[in-house]
């Protein structure tokens, strides 16, 4: 399973202020570093507690992976936190894909684009019907999802 990058939010931490009292406690000198630390705080993409990455694209927020069996199980664990699932297969075994370009529709419009990196994507979006359009190998196959259907499939 892949480590969780350590991509830093684009928002620069407010300037920490000291209280009156600093200079007398001996601290001020770890202000700079406190500073430091908000940001590593301020991580970004999110990451499941198992290593998994939640990425978010507006209001749509999504995780793929799920080809090893801890990864299997790491996102069984978040299902409850997405209001979607999808499963990308091929042949009548049901071979498990990975590296499907993924485009969520919603009324007409594009609200999130990625890249499949495992067989599995859960997804959590506002209230509504999407059409997932998905292309495997330059094949394009599409389905219609409602919020609360975890368990679609797009099969090659």
């Amino acid at each position: 399973m892949q480590d969780c990058p350590t991509q830093f939010s684009r928002q620069r931490p407010r300037a920490a202020r000291a209280p009156a009292a600093a200079s007398r406690t001996g601290w001020l000198p770890l202000l700079p570093l406190l500073a430091g630390l908000s940001a590593v705080v301020a991580w970004h993409p999110a990451c499941a507690a198992d290593g998994l990455v939640i990425r978010t694209m507006g209001p749509v927020s999504y995780v793929c992976g799920g080809v090893a069996e801890d990864e299997r199980q790491a996102l069984a664990a978040q299902e409850q936190n997405f209001n979607m699932g999808v499963l990308f297969t091929r042949g009548e075994n049901g071979e498990y894909l990975a590296d499907v370009s993924v485009r969520l529709v919603y009324d007409g419009q594009e609200v999130a684009r990625f890249r499949a990196n495992g067989p599995r994507c859960l997804i959590r979006a506002p209230e509504g019907s999407y059409n997932i359009e998905a292309s495997y190998k330059g094949q394009p196959r599409s389905l219609t999802v409602n919020t609360g259907t975890r368990n679609a499939q797009l099969r090659w």
